[in-house]
């Protein structure tokens, strides 16, 4: 399984033949790692309504006849334009030949850019025997302990930008929180309001947790 960081907060998940995207914002996204219309999906994961997070969704989905998984106000919007939805609510799974998502909470606003308020949330993904967690636009809460209960998150994908998000602060504590083998820092240095220093995440993480940071540049890859 190939997790491949496209910047912000936007994933390209493949196994070789299957690719699942997440929170696909590309276009105007100053730290893109590609281009909406170079980019192949069978599925399309969005965490909430920003347009930040859904960002090129409905034209890749239009191009390559991807399913887009979304909150259900959110899906309702995004298939009155055409695309293929699925709509669950949180606790809800959606599930397909390549695994499954799980629409799971997250602590933040959520207003797309069609006008359409909904839930944030964050998303627990099963993708080739990998567990991903991707926890969105979340502040630190204490309940994301309670994602990965009765299992084990392999790798957590964790905003520590601050300003819209929680910061690398409080995401050392949404570590240990979380409990992951792999964290990955997302949702910083897009924009001056969430520049923050990765390293010294990565090291207040490892001193403090059991968990270890992988630092991905736009473009770069981490492999299970």
């Amino acid at each position: 399984m190939e997790l491949r960081f496209l910047g912000h907060a936007a994933f390209a998940l493949s196994d070789g033949g299957t690719s699942v995207l997440v929170d696909p914002f590309l276009t105007g996204n100053p730290r893109a790692a590609a281009s909406a219309d170079e980019l192949d999906a069978t599925t399309i994961l969005v965490s909430h309504g920003h347009g930040d997070h859904v960002g090129d969704t409905v034209a890749i989905a239009k191009r390559t006849g991807a399913t887009v998984v979304a909150v259900v106000e959110l899906a309702n919007e995004l298939g009155g334009e055409g695309v293929d939805v699925r709509d669950p609510n949180l606790g809800g799974t959606e599930t397909f030949d390549w695994g499954s998502v799980k629409l799971v909470p997250a602590w933040h606003t959520s207003t797309s850019p069609g006008g359409t308020p909904s839930i944030a949330c964050g998303l627990l993904i099963e993708f080739a025997g990998t567990t991903i967690y991707h926890l969105g636009d979340t502040c630190l809460f204490s309940d994301l302990q309670l994602v990965g209960r009765g299992r084990e998150i392999d790798v957590a994908l964790v905003p520590i930008g601050g300003h819209y998000t929680m910061d690398r602060h409080d995401a050392v504590e949404a570590v240990r929180l979380v409990g992951a083998r792999t964290v990955v820092p997302i949702h910083y240095d897009t924009f001056p309001p969430i520049e923050t220093d990765a390293q010294a995440f990565k090291t207040d993480v490892e001193a403090q947790t059991a968990s270890q940071v992988v630092v991905l540049a736009p473009g770069e890859s981490w492999s299970s």
